[in-house]
């Protein structure tokens, strides 16, 4: 299978199973000298752990990482980072089922075709299992941008959003939904505790926000910092939609609407307003960089769904097992870290160009 790496000078390449031994990333092109740790990553692993609430799945994994080499005395030596997480909780068992019928909506089908032959242990490499190592590698890219301060929220589920009115950035870690709107966090209890009960699943929205950003970052016109931005978010199991600042909401405004004024400011212009998401023409304004992204229901649900099984016969599949009645909860740590992997290699690349 090729195509596990993203990136151009900080680059990262994930590999592992989500019921194999082990998975992990290899992070190459961080610059020697920084200093890191497992302590460093190890908090962004913990908000991304399964089975912390009733609310994800109740699969039992530390996420415990290891770095294995490109560290020594404490320090980023140049030479290509290899980050491994282990895993101790598989049940594949589980997934005998799931060995007869492809799950509608999940990439058992599409595996199938691709390759002929697919790991149907929890989904192999298209199980969200695999973000774990994105987000180990995402905490060694946050160390190549550490005047950026990156934040991300889940702004909906299952069509509840929250108030905007309501908003308070301190709320997000004192609840399990990464909510900013404890209105919203507590009507979301019983929502997702219905669907989990119910044997079914709701999609999410995650908003997030990238402040300290300078001008200047991207370029046109094929590496546009909007593009990459939404190809990472895109890479993500489960993701099916990005935005870019106002995103879809831009075009039912007028042109005047849509512009963000500039006036006379310090060091450069101030913004009156931010519709582009601090980006204009695929290169950084110096504004909070924002973006929204879009989760699809969980495809693995214990409601009957008619589907066929590899002989092409008509069957219906109840996916047993230990499964996110909401995906796109522990989806915030995950975008998170994608931002991160994008704009440090889009600073190093910066550098690079213009010194």
């Amino acid at each position: 299978m090729s195509h596990n790496s993203f990136g151009h000078l900080f680059r990262f390449t994930t590999w592992g199973e989500s019921h194999g031994p082990a998975l992990g990333a290899v992070v190459d092109g961080c610059p020697p000298g920084l200093s890191l740790s497992e302590a460093d990553i190890q908090p962004f692993l913990d908000a991304r752990r399964p089975g912390t609430s009733r609310f994800t799945t109740q699969r039992r994994e530390p996420d415990a990482v290891r770095i294995l080499s490109g560290v020594f005395e404490g320090r980023t030596t140049g030479t290509p980072i290899s980050l491994m997480i282990e895993n101790v909780d598989q049940r594949s068992k589980d997934y005998s089922d799931v060995a007869k019928a492809y799950r509608p909506g999940h990439a058992d089908y599409a595996y199938d075709s691709k390759y002929g032959f697919r790991d149907y242990r929890g989904g192999g490499r298209s199980s969200a299992r695999e973000t774990a190592a994105r987000v180990a590698a995402g905490a060694v890219a946050r160390l190549v941008i550490p005047d950026v301060t990156i934040t991300a929220w889940v702004e909906s589920i299952g069509g509840d959003a929250i108030d905007p009115a309501n908003f308070d950035v301190s709320e997000i870690g004192r609840n399990p939904f990464f909510c900013p709107d404890a209105a919203a966090a507590l009507r979301w209890e019983a929502l997702v505790d219905g669907a989990r009960k119910a044997g079914s699943s709701l999609g999410a929205v995650v908003a997030c926000r990238a402040e300290g950003v300078p001008a200047g970052w991207g370029a046109p016109l094929y590496a546009k910092l909007d593009a990459e931005l939404a190809s990472a978010a895109m890479s993500i199991n489960a993701v099916k939609g990005v935005e870019i600042g106002d995103g879809f909401a831009a075009a039912a405004l007028s042109g005047e609407a849509n512009a963000d004024p500039m006036r006379p400011g310090e060091g450069g212009p101030s913004f009156l307003a931010n519709h582009a998401g601090g980006i204009a023409g695929g290169i950084s304004t110096g504004q909070p960089v924002t973006l929204r992204v879009a989760f699809k229901p969980t495809s693995s649900i214990l409601t009957p769904v008619e589907t066929i099984g590899p002989d092409g016969q008509a069957t219906t599949i109840a996916t047993k097992g230990r499964h996110d009645p909401c995906v796109g909860i522990r989806g915030v740590p995950v975008v998170e870290a994608m931002v991160a992997l994008v704009l440090a290699d889009q600073k190093l690349r910066h550098r690079g160009q213009i010194g």
